[in-house]
């Protein structure tokens, strides 16, 4: 009998506020163990939390973007469990009044089409600190510089059906987060990742299985492999007559297996209540409309724009909205040069491989860019001119008036007619045996012909002219 794997996210996606959630303590990565701990942060007794109005307004954008209910009345509340990270022994997060609810996230499918996963709440919330056990020789180091950093937890219904489908979800969310400019996206820091809750039934049933929850995974690669490896092992646990047992788990990349971490608990295992200390957050219309007025342009609307007006490729308009960086420059680049189509193939085939560690979307000089671009498309230098100058100066900061320097550098096409015509016979006359074997019918030959013309003229022969008057000439 076939199977059918059931499969619910939740993503935790660090907000980009400059201090955490409840204190005044800094976010920034990297800094020396628990040097960005408050009072507060530590949970010194009789200390309050005030929370950061940031955080809120982050929250509130993120549930317009997805078309979800920005509540105007959400609770936090104490979620008590006992670990050596959580210093109050309780996190302060949101239980029954999140911030958001009912939203939905469109992805691509893999065969083609789309699908609306259903966005069942956001909610606000602390992180804990972190446990180190390198360098302790049977003992752990706690380091609380996380502890309090304002988490947006975002839960998916079980609408996932596939490792695949699970992965598109992540990525389309890290997507939107990154244009909200709410999170930075890095995976590596510990700035989003998720939990997956992963459960198989029978092909046909409604009851859901019992699922298990694979913890912390920080790349889409280990989201699939984790995914992969759970399915295949509740398939074989029931296959054999078992039971899954409902579950916290932990994915190993180095086996590439997930393991036991704890028994699953539920929610009243938490004991939740209303945080004493804090009262609730109430939202009005007024601040809600502000926050919806300066939504930004989101990856979806910008591909169907670029296609209707530019005229790109749907295939294109897809890599280029994949990064709000680089879709911040091809915007740039089509505005300043008006030759979107260029700009297009100019970041695909050239500035792509030129991104890295030094040079970001944002190092590129738009104008100095948009300048070659135009140059290349009123055909004053050649594909070949505008190619190297874009290498030598998408990344100068002051770049020279690259107009001037075409001129300068002697750079400008050859498109005289009689010029061009005296390369043109140069060549023919000094190659024959070609000229016949073109007029016999082989015509891979023109293309020779037309790189003796260009390497007789410098580069600089403008191409259409050269093939134009050429084919003429040979008939």
């Amino acid at each position: 009998m076939t199977w059918e794997v059931v499969i619910g996210l939740e993503i935790h996606a660090q907000l980009a506020t400059r201090s955490k959630i409840f204190s005044g303590s800094p976010t920034a990565y990297g800094a020396p163990p628990n040097t960005q701990a408050s009072l507060v942060d530590l949970g010194y007794p009789g200390v309050l939390p005030v929370l950061n109005a940031e955080a809120v307004r982050m929250a509130a954008r993120f549930g317009l973007a997805i078309g979800a209910t920005v509540a105007p009345r959400s609770v936090f509340a104490r979620k008590n469990y006992f670990y050596p990270d959580l210093p109050k022994g309780y996190q302060i997060s949101q239980y029954e009044l999140p911030i958001v609810h009912d939203g939905s996230v469109t992805i691509p499918l893999e065969g083609g089409g789309t699908k609306s996963v259903h966005v069942i709440r956001a909610h606000l919330e602390e992180d804990a600190g972190k446990s180190l056990h390198e360098n302790f020789a049977g003992l752990s180091g706690i380091d609380l510089n996380r502890a309090g950093t304002p988490l947006l937890e975002i839960v998916s219904a079980p609408d996932l059906r596939s490792a695949k489908e699970a992965v598109a979800y992540m990525k389309k969310v890290h997507q939107l987060v990154r244009y909200l400019g709410i999170c930075d996206g890095n995976m590596q820091e510990g700035s989003f990742r998720c939990d997956a809750n992963v459960s198989v039934r029978r092909a046909g049933a409604e009851k859901l299985g019992t699922r298990t929850e694979s913890k912390n995974l920080n790349s889409f690669r280990f989201l699939e492999r984790a995914i992969l490896f759970e399915v295949e092992r509740q398939i074989e646990v029931l296959e054999g007559g078992g039971t899954v047992v409902q579950e916290t788990r932990l994915y190993d990349p180095d086996r590439d297996e997930t393991r036991p971490m704890r028994s699953k608990e539920e929610a009243n295992d938490y004991r939740y209540f209303p945080d004493p200390d804090l009262l609730p957050v109430e939202l009005d219309e007024a601040f809600i409309g502000e926050i919806r007025r300066t939504l930004p342009e989101l990856p979806d609307a910008k591909r169907e724009r670029w296609v209707r007006e530019y005229g790109l490729k749907a295939d294109a308009a897809e890599v280029l909205a994949a990064d709000p960086d680089v879709a911040a420059l091809f915007d740039a680049l089509a505005r300043e040069s008006g030759q979107p189509v260029a700009a297009a193939n100019t970041l695909q085939s050239q500035l792509f491989s030129l991104f890295g560690p030094e040079r970001s979307p944002a190092g590129v000089n738009v104008a100095a860019t948009a300048a070659i671009l135009r140059l290349a498309a009123e055909g004053v230098i050649a594909r070949s001119s505008a190619k190297a100058l874009v290498e030598e100066f998408a990344f100068v900061a002051a770049a020279p008036d690259i107009g001037q320097l075409v001129k300068d550098r002697g750079l400008a096409q050859i498109s005289d007619s009689g010029a061009l015509e005296a390369i043109v016979d140069q060549v023919l006359a000094a190659n024959p045996a070609q000229v016949e074997q073109y007029r016999a019918g082989q015509g891979k030959v023109l293309g020779f012909l037309v790189g003796q013309i260009m390497k007789a003229s410098g580069g600089k022969a403008n191409p259409a002219q050269v093939n134009e008057l050429l084919k003429k000439k040979l008939q």
